[in-house]
Parts: structure tokens; sequence; C-alpha cells
């Protein structure tokens, strides 16, 4: 039977965002929460945050080998964020830089199991290919470049050569196509041209991975079947797709596999959910003799423990 241990001794090398996260138990959305007043929530924690961060600690606590890559202002902050990721067993290559803060996201987290965050992210947005050391790409394995609207530097570039170099040293690809935080603020001309410098990646890619609200989003259209064609056509040779209480999905191109939601009974964790799902198929990628729907079937029994609090994977901040 397919358990954890597959994940055992694979590497997996991450760029992407790091920060600190204020996380509160789930509330109940609504008008209430814009008008004055006060909601009474079940915890409120500090714990390390950023998507790329989380898919490092995911990643460890699977028992893979993790390599992260990121920037942190030269502030206590980021001192006990790298701390939170040694402790955790993930190597960190983490650039220090005097001119910027270390960021912070606020997280809402709903009873639906939807979510919100509202953030302020300086370290992430100055990303740039000089803050990321080229030699964790010389030993194998898988590269995950997670949270790549944040910096202009790597969208005007930075992130094709990371992908080039990658390829280059023979490591599987991943690209996570979050939410743009500019999807809601910027012009229409911005915007297009974002997209467009995150499609022009997709050769180089070898998984995408997103919600289908993301994925749509990103693709411009409202059709699920058109959106993962043209994902593809554009280059991406495969995409993992988050479904939320409908499962998860795989799509090799030709054929969608969809696994079915494991239950949750309470919503203890909703942030950090879809980067375990991800990790968990980047760390199978490859295992041609391990039947995709059972791949997808171990993904969602992982996350809906981690959803209800059984598995722990990102910890809060000392």
């Amino acid at each position: 039977m397919l358990d954890e241990t597959v994940f055992r001794g694979r590497r997996l090398v991450v760029v992407g965002s790091i920060c600190r996260d204020v996380k509160m138990g789930a509330i109940r959305p609504g008008e209430h929460l814009l008008a004055d007043g006060e909601t009474p929530t079940a915890f409120i924690t500090e714990t390390i945050g950023g998507g790329g961060a989380n898919s490092a600690l995911a990643a460890a606590a699977l028992g893979a080998d993790v390599w992260f890559c990121g920037k942190v202002g030269a502030d206590a902050l980021g001192q006990r964020l790298e701390q939170a990721l040694l402790r955790r067993g993930v190597t960190a290559r983490i650039g220090r830089d005097p001119r910027v803060a270390t960021g912070n996201s606020v997280v809402l987290s709903y009873e639906s199991g939807c979510r919100h965050f509202i953030s302020c992210q300086p370290n992430n947005d100055s990303l740039a290919m000089t803050d990321i050391d080229r030699s964790m790409l010389c030993s194998g394995g898988h590269l995950l470049r997670a949270d790549v609207w944040f910096s202009a530097a790597m969208l005007a570039g930075g992130n094709e050569e990371l992908f080039r170099a990658a390829r280059a040293q023979g490591l599987a690809t991943s690209l996570d196509i979050n939410w743009d935080p500019q999807w809601g603020s910027a012009d229409a001309a911005a915007i297009a041209r974002r997209k467009q410098s995150v499609r022009q990646l997709l050769p180089w890619v070898d998984v995408v991975h997103g919600n289908l609200r993301e994925l749509n989003q990103f693709a411009d259209s409202s059709d699920f079947d058109t959106t993962l064609r043209q994902i593809t056509t554009w280059g991406a040779a495969a995409i993992v797709i988050h479904l939320g209480a409908g499962g998860a999905g795989y799509y090799d191109g030709r054929q969608l596999t969809v696994a079915a939601a494991v239950p949750v009974q309470h919503f203890t964790n909703t942030a950090g959910a879809g980067d375990l799902l991800s990790v968990c198929m980047m760390l199978m990628h490859g295992r041609d003799e391990i039947p995709i729907a059972q791949r997808l079937r171990l993904a969602n029994t992982i996350v809906a423990e981690f959803i209800e609090g059984k598995r722990g994977v990102i910890p809060e901040l000392q």
C-alpha cells in the first residue's frame, strides 16, 4: 500500500517567499467583518509564512531533503524565520538585505474553508537572481518556484533564467500559479503584461500548480476544460489542480484524473493546505510506477490530516 515512505530522501529545491503569518481560527464570513465591532475566534497565532517557506517545511516534514532560497531583511524577524526553517531540517540559503524589512501577512480564515490575506512583503518583492544560490541546483531533484508574482525583477527575466539553469542541471520543475495581488488593483494592460511574463515560462515547466480560480484567472477563462488545454498549449507538461472540497486533479495534456477529497470534520488549518498538496505531488513526480490516482489519494489524505490539525507542518514562531 502506498504511504508517505515514498517521500523520504526525495530532493526538493524551493525558491519563494518567506514572511511572518498571523493566523486565526476559522470565523464566519460576512458584512459584519467590515463594520465596527469585534469577532472572537478559537486562536490567534504567529507562524512562519510564505508559499515557498511553507512548501519547504511541508516537504521536510514528509522526510524529503529540502533546500530553501529566499530573502529577508537584516532584522530580528528575519533571524526568527530562518531559525524556524533550520529547526525543521530545511537547508536555508537566505539573503539578508538591510534595505528592506521582513514581511508580514494577516490570514483571515473562514468557516467555509476560504481565506483572505492582508500582506506587506518588501523582502519578497525585492527578490532577484543575484539573491539565489545557484549551487543548490547542482545535486538533482525537483525545483519549485513559488510566489512567482511578488518580485518585479524575477518577472522581468529572473524566473526564466532560474528555470533554464534548473533544466540545464537536470532538475524537474514546478511553478505555483497562486493569486497575483495585482489582479484586483492594477490596470488591465499591466495585468496582461504580468500574465504574459509567466506564460512565457511554461515551456520550461514540468508541472503547474494552482486552485481552479487561480488557474482560470491566469488563463483568462471561465471554463475548466479550456483553462487546462490553454495552459498545456502554452508549454506546461502537466497541471496539479487544487479542487478544495472536490479533491485534487492531475491533467497530463490528454487526460484529467480527479481524486475525491478526504472528508474533514473541522477546519483547524486552511492556509498552507494547497502548498502541502502540491508538495506531495512534486515529491512523487517521475514515479511512473505509481498510478496518478493513487498519488492524488495519498496527497488528499495528508492534506485532510493537516486541515484537522492532526499533522504539524508549519511551526509557531519562537
